[in-house]
């Protein structure tokens, strides 16, 4: 008989046992619970909290995190089979689990997935109880007991395995939420049954595949055989008496599975069998995986330490981005939602995606969605901006969590990297962890001991860093400093946090994993989140929703350079995301015009859990900012970068040509010089060829670069139809004159086109689409257009369209009206 799963996921209630129970709270008794779920959502539903997400009311749900909360329901089905396990995917966190009153289980990651033999212990009938304690209060009570150790942010969150970033962050909120975030089920089965399923796709230079399975297997074993199928081809092998089993698969010729940009994503479906002596299936393992290899290059060169991703022994420039929880209450992401960002990402020329450790081992579907899509995942081991105790109970469960979380994931092509931390190799050095912890363990022996053996033994064959930064032993850096540009991956946040953007120019990194800068949401997301009357920059509800140190002042330093600071907040919301696209927009073409020297760039971040102020490019509620657009034109296949004063280098004004397809990149450049009102003073023409895969540094003439009224003067640099733009002063110090526009509207089958000319220069054209109708999407943004030049904007939407609302000076916006005022059609 094969393994039978019921869903313990109906009749649930939750209440609060312990705490500061508000009175109207504790009077509602038991309240209907969603499992998967969490108790604020739960509270929510119940009407007996505000919506999280809004206004102040983060502060005011501090309570619920320092309660005991009790889940309950009845079993109403028990599985087939002669045993019955009770499997948790997922308990956030501290967890007492009862079956008619007896303890069955006690849990303390939220990471982990538990099973606990319930045969002859449960029926039909029994009570089914899951006591959660405060996290807050046992995150305190662990790091008394293990010994404080620095961290970030308010709570000891390294003290406890549970998401970081639940606890609050820089860009999250203090939730310290509850509840059963993943499924919990009862598992009936006969005989054996498999309880951990590794398979190991490799391909020779031949592109031979074999198909290596390993397989945990939990009770008889006697006479029981592994089956395993690939397209087509079988292999069985008998179980041993003890250990995992293991099988090879010849898998003959196969094709290759490539990140995005690169190749096709071929992938095989994978059927993984126990058999008992008379051949009947008593459980089976589904799933895909892809043949390819990854290596990192980190042998020293003449600049330094690389640090080089290396798929199908291709060198893969990496366009990627920080991925943060998609929620601060995760149970909510789905397939569907992960769809719609991973969408995102995709439409942004994004290659990888970087899971950062203070968050989740994510999904089964995110990852799936990843294979399919290729996307490349770079992995994080959960440990995040702190030290970690490496002494017991919390190193076993660091080794518990790991092996779940690797056996789990190894199958998927898209997972390219594991990471042994964020940032905890340069806290130890340069955050005075050392003086602080006195001798303590900080979690070195996890990142350079533990993690390592553990990898060895179930995933051998995908690469592993330490660290991000990191400085790889062996390279010719004098200090070994893990946040040296010169030397394997480095951090860049001197700028935004001490430096304005243009300070990117100055850095010659090799592997950039995190860089990035701020900008509120958009104003469909801000304004529904943030009630504030009147609303400003620092009104209270925004000062809720900005959680950076100093976020709003570094806000303003960062934008004078460029823009001056707006009175009017709807200008200020309008500066402010144009400050990010900028930002974004200078560093990501630095450091793709850096290439081979530069190997790769992880912005930090894609996405946000909630509506804030941060880093991301796509917002809590899923809409693109204007950044999102700067994201993708930086991460465009051909790019040309205009390099006028390359600050750092002894280099003269040069245009850089990036060519990152397999074909070479044969046009001509046309280099102008020309007035804001269009007339061409300098010009410069010639002919040329950039290699597949990489780049071109052409020298600027002086007549090109040189001004001759610098505020009316810009620079446009042109191959073929890819092309940029640069006015040769700050944006605030230019002579930009008031947008002229003529548009025109024409529907569309899913929404509509609107198509506008410039009759005068315009920089970095963008509709707020939003501010019209909160769920349109536009394709394109920060289109800068020379007089007399149209730009088409493509929108989905519903709603019906209104040109005078489509172009108010309010939703079409600009540089020239920062510059020089609102303008009009």
């Amino acid at each position: 008989m094969s393994l039978v799963v019921v869903p313990l996921s109906t009749g649930w209630s939750v209440q609060p046992v312990a705490g500061p129970v508000p009175a109207e709270v504790a009077a509602a008794g038991p309240v209907p619970a969603t499992v998967p779920g969490s108790v604020h959502t739960d509270l929510l539903a119940a009407g007996l909290v505000p919506e999280p997400f809004e206004d102040a009311h983060e502060r005011l749900l501090g309570w619920v995190g320092l309660c005991t909360w009790r889940y309950r329901t009845t079993v109403e089905e028990l599985p087939a089979g002669d045993r019955v396990t009770l499997v948790a995917h997922g308990l956030d966190t501290v967890a007492r689990v009862e079956v008619d009153g007896e303890v069955v289980l006690e849990s303390r990651d939220m990471h982990r997935t538990f099973g606990v033999d319930l045969t002859g212990r449960v029926r039909v009938g029994s009570t089914l109880e899951v006591t959660f304690a405060s996290a807050v209060r046992e995150a305190d009570r662990a790091s008394l007991e293990l010994g404080a150790r620095p961290h970030t942010n308010h709570h000891p969150y390294n003290a406890l395995r549970k998401m970081a970033c639940g606890f609050g962050w820089d860009w999250g909120p203090d939730f310290a939420s509850c509840g059963i975030w993943r499924p919990l089920e009862l598992h009936g089965w006969s005989t054996a049954r498999l309880d951990g399923v590794r398979p190991h796709a490799l391909v020779d230079d031949a592109d031979h595949g074999t198909l290596q399975v390993h397989a945990e297997v939990a009770g008889e074993r006697e006479g029981l055989r592994l089956r395993a199928r690939l397209d087509g081809r079988t292999e069985t092998v008998d179980v041993p008496a003890d250990g995992p089993a293991a099988l090879e698969l010849d898998a003959g010729t196969v094709r290759r599975w490539w990140p995005r940009g690169h190749g096709e994503q071929a992938r095989y479906e994978v059927t993984v069998e126990l058999l008992d002596a008379a051949g009947t299936v008593l459980d089976r393992w589904d799933g895909a995986v892809g043949f390819r290899t990854v290596q990192t290059e980190t042998a020293p060169d003449a600049d330094g330490t690389p640090f080089t991703l290396v798929v199908n022994g291709r060198p893969v420039f990496v366009k990627g981005v920080n991925w943060i929880p998609d929620d601060a209450f995760p149970h909510r992401v789905d397939r569907a939602r992960l769809a719609t960002i991973l969408d995102a990402a995709e439409d942004a020329g994004v290659n990888l995606l970087r899971v950062w450790g203070g968050g989740l081992y994510e999904s089964d579907d995110f990852y799936a969605e990843c294979d399919r899509r290729g996307l490349m995942v770079w992995q994080d081991f959960l440990f995040a901006c702190a030290a970690y105790a490496e002494e017991e109970p919390l190193r076993s469960e660091v080794e518990a969590e790991v092996r779940d979380n690797v056996t789990r994931l190894v199958g998927h092509p898209s997972l390219v990297l594991w990471n042994g931390n964020n940032e905890n190799l340069w806290g130890f050095e340069d955050w005075e962890w050392q003086e602080r912890l006195d001798g303590r363990t900080w979690g070195a022996g996890y990142y350079h001991e533990l993690l390592p053996a553990l990898l060895a033994e179930l995933d051998p064959h995908r690469p592993y860093t330490p660290g991000s930064p990191f400085t790889p032993q062996g390279s010719a850096s004098a200090t070994g400093h893990p946040n040296d540009p010169a030397h394997g991956t480095v951090h860049v946040w001197d700028v935004w946090n001490a430096r304005d953007w243009s300070a990117y120019r100055g850095y010659r990194p090799r592997f950039v994993a995190e860089w990035g800068w701020q900008a509120p949401p958009t104003w469909a997301t801000l304004t529904g989140s943030v009630h504030d009357d009147p609303l400003t920059p620092v009104s209270p509800g925004m000062q809720v929703h900005q959680k950076a140190a100093e976020g709003d002042r570094k806000l303003t330093r960062g934008l004078v350079p460029h823009l001056r600071v707006p009175d009017d907040m709807e200008d200020w919301h309008w500066a402010m995301q144009l400050n990010q696209a900028f930002a974004l927009r200078a560093g990501l073409e630095h450091f793709r015009s850096q290439w081979p020297r530069c190997a790769g760039s992880v912005y930090w971040q894609l996405n946000d859990c909630w509506p804030v102020t941060s880093w991301a490019v796509v917002d809590g509620e899923n809409r693109r900012k204007p950044a999102f657009f700067a994201l993708r034109r930086a991460h465009a296949d051909r790019l040309v970068v205009l390099a006028l004063d390359p600050a750092g280098t002894d280099d003269g004004p040069e245009v850089r040509l990036v060519n990152d397809t397999d074909e070479p990149w044969v046009d001509e450049l046309v280099l102008s010089r020309r007035r804001l009102v269009g007339d061409v003073l300098a010009e410069h023409r010639e002919p040329v060829r950039v290699a597949p895969r990489q780049t071109l540094a052409v020298a600027v003439p002086a007549a090109v670069a040189t001004a001759g009224e610098a505020r009316e003067e810009l620079v446009l640099a042109a191959v073929g139809a890819v092309r940029t733009s640069s006015l040769l002063v700050e944006d605030r110090d230019s002579a930009l004159r008031r947008p002229e526009l003529d548009a025109r509207l024409e529907r569309t089958d899913d929404g509509y086109r609107l198509e506008v000319t410039a009759r005068v220069l315009v920089k970095d054209l963008t509709l707020l689409v939003d501010k019209v109708d909160p769920a349109a999407v536009v394709d394109d943004g920060l289109v800068t257009l020379l007089p007399g030049e149209s730009a088409t904007f493509v929108v989905r939407s519903a709603a019906e369209p209104d040109l005078e609302r489509l172009t108010a000076p309010g939703v079409l916006r600009s540089v020239n009206q920062l510059v020089a005022g609102p303008g009009h059609r």
